[in-house]
């Protein structure tokens, strides 16, 4: 709850309504990411790194759900070699 609080707080002072937008974004991103036990650090830089190539049809792989589980697959592969 405390994140939440702190989050309305801060959107007092997001400067338009464009930045008001990306803020939610990227809020609801790492919160999703938390609520999977994600680190919203590595996830984010995974994303932000790997997005421009990305085709539009893979998107949804980087949802954090999806991305958590292609991450354990592909652990699953690097183990077994």
């Amino acid at each position: 709850m405390k994140r939440i609080a702190l989050n309305r707080k801060n959107s007092l002072f997001v400067g338009n309504e464009r930045g008001g937008q990306t803020a939610a974004v990227l809020s609801s991103l790492t919160s999703t990411a938390r609520r999977h036990n994600i680190d919203p650090q590595l996830y984010l830089t995974q994303l932000l790194t790997n997005l421009p190539t990305t085709p539009i049809s893979q998107l949804d792989n980087w949802l954090p759900d999806r991305w958590l589980q292609l991450q354990a697959h592909q652990h699953d592969q690097t183990a077994a070699v």
